[in-house]
């Protein structure tokens, strides 16, 4: 939700209505030592990810997420708390930086920032909305930097 926001003031923004510079902040999301494991046993299967004592001896020294798995999170603050666009959080690119490891026992959070507003010139219909976004631990330390264009729709006139 926009910081400037009251909750009675959440509603679903169509391309017309996001703003270059709105700041929204999600919901908190505790990350599980169980999960880490599970995610990495399925899609990340390196030893770091996968125990503590895999980690040993790495750049990592104890158990870490996968990277993926950040993102993973991330995906789910945005699209359960995070702008809220009223056709869904739909990717058309993006860029991570994953500056430090997401570890087990991390709270974490998206602080998103509004950085660009276009309009499409050849489906007037739609637009991109770009904007950059940290993953952060309860500490503030940032466990994943995006830049990210999103697809967004201008609100349908009425028939």
């Amino acid at each position: 939700m926009a910081d400037d926001a009251s909750p009675e003031d959440h509603h679903e923004l169509w391309l017309d209505d996001i703003e270059v510079g709105s700041h929204y902040r999600t919901d908190e999301y505790v990350v599980t030592e169980d999960e880490i494991v599970e995610f990495a046993s399925r899609f990340d299967p390196q030893p770091f990810h996968l125990a503590a004592a895999g980690a040993a001896g790495t750049l990592f020294e104890t158990l870490a997420a996968s990277g993926w798995h950040t993102a993973a999170i991330t995906m789910r603050l945005l699209a359960t708390s995070g702008i809220p666009i009223a056709t869904g959080i739909i990717g058309a690119s993006i860029e991570l930086a994953w500056p430090t490891p997401t570890r087990p026992g991390d709270v974490l959070h998206v602080e998103l920032t509004v950085t660009g507003v276009t309009r499409s010139r050849s489906k007037p219909d739609r637009g991109f909305v770009t904007c950059t976004y940290d993953t952060l631990d309860a500490h503030d330390i940032v466990r994943q930097h995006t830049t990210a264009t999103l697809l967004a729709f201008t609100r349908p006139v009425a028939t």
